[in-house]
């Protein structure tokens, strides 16, 4: 029987959580194997990349790529969750600030640094999400996370209090307490009142589908996913011969002239990928084995 298979991407709308549009996407495609790469927060909108079918074997590749986001801070108030979807705790009179001043905080948090995660995320800790022990009141030591910011620049709006950002950063990174860190080094406080998020690696959210639009072309039946050789771009390709790529889908190792080590991608005489392989001595082993796409649809 065929499936659906590949990558596909999502502009998120408001209010919905990723795994409400992973829900969406399998009644829309009739495919119950679909994951996401990277959550978005119900108050964010914007690129979400999904793996369908088969691909969902690769969506680790997609999960490491640097995001790109742009939104808008705002300064004088904070929540408890450090967003617009929380509780206010503080207010205070927002200072004048110049754009001079505002973007040289922010020079100040470029490079790799140690970022520690809010209570209010979806991280677990002992088996318990840390959204769920701040609704008991319950506050637990997070262990904090390796960062990279590699741009983040400001300007101001026509609200005082209100500035919108773009912000480069890598995977890991929480946008709300990167903006709650600049309020504070400017002498304030501030909480995330918008994310839209641009980008995931190659991907873009000008090339992404609404929901809507995945409903309408699936049933005109045009093609939505990308075929899965999209996942793995930053790989070098090796072109495998019929014989080679009869033995990576058994699982079997290869042997392959010009690659020298970590992990490639090894496609067929056509361009459709076969398998992520990984060296162990002097042959190739397949890490993960994708199906011909003779036998599966492209959505």
């Amino acid at each position: 029987m065929s499936t659906s298979n590949g990558l596909l991407l999502i502009d998120k709308p408001r209010g919905m959580t990723s795994h409400d549009v992973v829900a969406r996407v399998r009644l829309a495609l009739d495919e119950r194997r679909v994951g996401h790469a990277g959550t978005l927060d119900p108050m964010a909108t914007g690129l979400l990349v999904l793996a369908v079918g088969p691909s969902t074997r690769l969506l680790r590749f997609a999960q490491s790529e640097t995001k790109r986001y742009e939104g808008v801070v705002t300064f004088g108030t904070s929540t408890d969750s450090l967003d617009a979807d929380g509780a206010v705790v503080d207010r205070r009179e927002v200072p004048h600030f110049t754009s001079e001043a505002v973007n040289a905080a922010a020079l100040h948090m470029l490079g790799t640094q140690s970022q520690t995660p809010p209570m209010v995320s979806a991280l677990k800790v002992k088996g318990q999400r840390l959204h769920a022990l701040a609704r008991a009141g319950v506050v637990v030591e997070r262990e904090a996370r390796t960062i990279d910011v590699a741009s983040f620049s400001l300007a101001p709006t026509n609200e005082a209090s209100d500035w919108s950002f773009d912000v480069t950063c890598s995977v890991g990174t929480y946008v709300r307490v990167l903006l709650s860190d600049l309020a504070e080094r400017l002498g304030t406080i501030g909480h995330l009142s918008a994310l839209r998020r641009l980008s995931s690696g190659d991907h873009h959210v000008d090339d992404a589908l609404t929901l809507e639009q995945l409903d309408e072309r699936h049933r005109d039946g045009t093609p939505v996913l990308q075929p899965p050789r999209a996942f793995v771009t930053q790989l070098e390709a090796v072109v495998v011969s019929r014989d080679d790529e009869r033995c990576l889908r058994m699982g079997q190792r290869v042997s392959l002239d010009g690659p020298v080590d970590g992990e490639i991608a090894a496609v067929s005489a056509t361009g459709s990928l076969v398998a992520v392989l990984r060296r162990r001595g002097e042959s190739w082993q397949p890490a993960v084995v994708l199906p011909d796409e003779e036998d599966v649809e492209q959505g």
